[in-house]
């Protein structure tokens, strides 16, 4: 009869849009994805990284999460993999625990016989878990999988395909064959609030994904998507807008239906809890005169008039959920002030400062990530 597949990813939970919490609306969609999977009697869930937002989550996002996933296991298996933004320590702390509820959680890559490769005999499926490798980390990855260290001056994508080579290749048509990732895939679209060092940097092409798995679960973009490829090679996208580069997305989650031997059926089911995010463009008049157009959601305003003391206040007085107000044509001067610099992520703050000082340079920026997620794992 085959198996019903729940795809989800990038719950970024913790993620507050310019300061104000949205942990309410965290609580609200994933309760929305629990009842999905209830409602079409789903036999496994696979989340494919970013659960928090911070890879040093408040104890109300654990709180999110943990029961988030505990009330997903109550209805099927349940197999999670860290993604940049999260701890993969602290994933791999809890994952005993988690194992108790029937969710399978994986924060470091490992071997196929220790980890690396879950079987669920009942459901005929065999899942290769992959969590996001850095750049530095790739390295140790492929030594694990015993791959030769003449080949270490091999480019990232090279060393991924090799690692994805070892989960995978013992797979037969017998069973139903997935692959639970985090990263980026060449020909994919970026949603707005991905990590950008941690994008171009890591891209894969499809060809690093063998035809004989009949589903590919990828987490990293927040656009929901499917992936050039011969395959069913598909990201869930994230379950609220978390970005204003996002406000034209539709949020769902993947409902896969998949057999041994068989190309993988996949339906989008969307998502409607958590406020939108909307972006008005006009002079201070055109855009008061939208406000009712609005409803409950986060706003930014653009503003097509000269700046001056109090225009802000101004329109946050006629629209509430004005997170942002800016200029088309900012005078000179601080571009950011203290408050918008307190509820931004350091990443973004080390990306505004480097275009202040007008020294933009991706491979800095990609190198700043880095450091900063090994001081942060």
């Amino acid at each position: 009869m085959g198996v019903k597949i729940l795809h989800t990813s990038d719950w970024h939970v913790g993620r507050r849009i310019r300061g104000r919490d949205r942990s309410a609306e965290h609580v609200e969609v994933l309760a929305e994805i629990v009842g999905i999977a209830a409602d079409h009697e789903v036999d496994l869930t696979v989340v494919a990284g970013d659960l928090f937002d911070t890879s040093s989550p408040a104890a109300t996002a654990e709180q999110i999460v943990w029961r988030s996933l505990l009330d997903l296991a109550e209805i099927a298996p349940v197999l999670v993999v860290a993604g940049n933004h999260d701890s993969p320590l602290r994933l791999d702390a809890i994952a005993p625990l988690l194992e108790m509820g029937r969710v399978t959680a994986v924060g470091t890559p490992a071997k196929p016989d220790d980890g690396g490769v879950v079987d669920l005999p009942d459901l005929d499926v065999r899942a290769a878990l992959l969590p996001f490798v850095s750049q530095r980390g790739i390295v140790k990855v492929e030594q694990m999988m015993g791959e030769d260290p003449d080949q270490h001056s091999a480019a990232y994508q090279d060393r991924v395909g090799r690692v994805v080579d070892a989960l995978t290749s013992p797979m037969t048509a017998s069973t139903v064959n997935l692959l639970l990732s985090h990263l980026t895939v060449f020909g994919a679209e970026s949603g707005g609030g991905e990590r950008k060092a941690h994008i171009f940097g890591y891209a894969v092409p499809t060809s690093v994904f063998p035809g004989h798995l009949t589903y590919v679960a990828l987490g990293h973009l927040h656009r929901q998507q499917k992936v050039p490829h011969a395959g069913s090679v598909w990201y869930s996208g994230s379950p609220l807008q978390l970005d204003f580069g996002e406000v034209d997305d539709q949020k769902g989650v993947l409902l896969v239906e998949a057999e041994p031997g068989l190309p993988a059926r996949v339906t989008a089911i969307p998502l409607t809890s958590g406020r939108r995010l909307v972006t008005l463009r006009g002079s201070l008049d055109e855009v008061i005169a939208r406000a009712d157009d609005v409803g409950s959601a986060y706003v930014k305003v653009i503003l097509t008039e000269r700046g001056r003391v109090g225009l802000a206040d101004e329109v946050r007085s006629v629209i509430p959920g004005a997170v942002e107000v800016v200029l088309d044509n900012p005078e000179p001067g601080p571009r950011h002030g203290p408050d918008d610099r307190r509820s931004i992520s350091p990443i973004e703050a080390f990306h505004r400062y480097l275009d202040e000082k007008g020294q933009k340079d991706p491979d800095v920026e990609k190198l700043f990530a880095n450091l900063l997620d090994e001081v942060m794992s």
